[in-house]
């Protein structure tokens, strides 16, 4: 007899400026969900980093992204469906999440360069500063067919990326082995 999967915890990913935050909170609160942003569960030596504008790297980010992992066993334990907005940049990072947690579901916004640098530089009193995207974009590793992970091109509003993340959602719940294309 296979074990019950726990309810699903939405992993919203890409970049910096993709949209990442605004998505997941409008998501979850869309469908009545917890939501977590990935930025509050960075150390005080990851945000002194980026305050200092210095690229995070792979030292910094694994413990931030175990941080993450607890988080979604946590809400698992309480048997709460999940939104959390995660850059997750690299497939090694995503598998991380997904490591032993069958219910994570992840969302990658994909946004073109323009889009995304306006972005940066528009929003103020953001610790990722808009100098820094380079980085990101430089150890970025989109999703690849093989990872079941929803493309969405973050073009349209917000509310029109999370209508195609819900109905994403509701068309794996009736076909498990659905992968959005």
């Amino acid at each position: 007899m296979a074990l019950p999967v726990p309810p699903p915890v939405v992993v919203i990913t890409g970049v910096a400026g993709s949209g990442k935050s605004t998505v997941g909170t409008l998501l979850a609160e869309r469908l009545d969900w917890d939501f977590a942003d990935g930025d509050t569960f960075h150390s005080a030596a990851n945000l002194a980093k980026m305050a200092a504008r210095k690229p995070l790297d792979d030292a910094d980010r694994l413990p931030w992204l175990d941080e993450i992992g607890r988080w979604i066993d946590e809400e698992s334990d309480d048997e709460r469906p999940a939104v959390v907005a995660c850059s997750a940049l690299k497939r090694a990072y995503r598998d991380r999440l997904r490591r032993g947690r069958p219910q994570v579901r992840m969302v990658y916004l994909v946004v073109d360069l323009k889009t995304l640098h306006q972005r940066m530089t528009d929003r103020h009193g953001h610790m990722f500063h808009a100098d820094m995207l380079g980085s990101q974009l430089a150890v970025l590793e989109p999703p690849t067919p093989q990872e079941d992970v929803l493309m969405i091109k973050s073009a349209g509003t917000p509310e029109l990326t999370v209508d195609q993340i819900i109905v994403w959602e509701q068309l794996r719940a009736y076909l498990p082995h659905y992968d959005g294309r």
